[in-house]
């Protein structure tokens, strides 16, 4: 039995027994992958997928309880590889982020010119995916790390250190009556027109349609998308009022729009470094949180993703407080 079996195994499992998938995905060829599964079912003497002619339809019973002892067995050989790679001051690597388009695009730049200046050989790999994805990819292992937003509870899925707080902004052209007026729009105002927003405001318990269903109102969402910048043109074409992060629009590139103030109703999002449990971090993530988060101490950090420390995360800034630090 070798490593390699093992994460081939693991891989044909996350592709949903698509062995084309997995091949890809490892970057094996597809013969090869079946031969090492082969070999790794004739060691262990029985069958770890159910078969349907040439096809794989599931996990045997065994197969299950091997693919958690074989998703525990990567894990602990990457943590070792990743304290080899520290120990050595190993600045090779790549770091595989999961993210928003929003984080993506606003957020994320100067901070990882930032790392990519103190390690020049590691290679960064942004995914900017739906809100919904993002946890999926960490879980799946597709992510070394993910950047999420909540307007409520931390995320669940790993270790969450929360990064700073942010709150929406309502984008007009200056021609319309609410920019006009200069004043914070209520709920009842931004009710009244169609609105362009992030894709996940269609959910019926995403924190937009909570708030104006908290004060009887209905949203009239007449466009989504996942991308800002997408939202932006589309305010611009007149489609409707914009309702987006504060840190996707710019008092300079954006000038020919007026931002005011969402409704207080509308909550405060925090952002979110998610990472899995039980993992050691490279030199180069350590630096890349505590360049996104300075009032991360690196020492506490690493101290509580070994379990040797209580979480206690200091008080995230505001986006205002943290653009500031991140960009001077």
């Amino acid at each position: 039995m070798t490593l390699v079996q093992l994460r081939y195994f693991v891989a044909i499992a996350d592709a949903g027994f698509n062995i084309t998938s997995a091949a890809e995905h490892v970057h094996a060829t597809q013969p090869g992958l079946s031969k090492q599964l082969k070999q790794l079912e004739d060691e262990l003497g029985f069958l770890l997928f159910v078969r349907k002619g040439r096809s794989l339809e599931g996990l045997t019973p065994a197969g299950t309880q091997v693919l958690a002892h074989a998703r525990k067995l990567l894990s602990e050989a990457a943590n070792i590889r990743a304290f080899a790679a520290n120990q050595r001051r190993d600045g090779q690597g790549q770091l595989l982020i999961a993210t928003t388009h929003t984080q993506a695009r606003f957020v994320l730049p100067p901070v990882i010119s930032q790392v990519h200046q103190a390690y020049p050989q590691l290679s960064i790999h942004l995914q900017p995916s739906a809100d919904g994805d993002v946890l999926t990819q960490l879980a799946r292992g597709e992510a070394d790390l993910a950047l999420i937003s909540t307007a409520g509870a931390a995320p669940s899925d790993g270790i969450a250190i929360p990064l700073f707080r942010w709150r929406r902004v309502v984008l007009l052209p200056r021609a319309h009556p609410l920019a006009q007026s200069g004043a914070r729009p209520t709920l009842a105002d931004l009710a009244a027109y169609p609105l362009v927003s992030y894709e996940s405001s269609i959910r019926p318990d995403s924190s937009l349609r909570r708030a104006f269903a908290g004060r009887g109102l209905e949203p009239q969402l007449a466009m989504t998308a996942r991308d800002a910048d997408l939202i932006k043109t589309y305010v611009r074409a007149g489609i409707g009022v914009g309702l987006l992060a504060e840190m996707a629009v710019s008092a300079i590139q954006d000038n020919d729009l007026v931002a005011l103030p969402a409704p207080d109703a509308i909550p405060e999002c925090t952002a979110w470094a998610v990472l899995p449990r039980e993992r050691v971090l490279r030199d180069y993530t350590v630096e890349l949180l505590v360049s996104l988060a300075p009032q991360l101490d690196r020492h506490d950090l690493r101290r509580i993703l070994a379990g040797n420390q209580t979480a206690e995360w200091p008080a995230p800034p505001s986006w205002a407080e943290l653009s500031q630090a991140i960009t001077n």
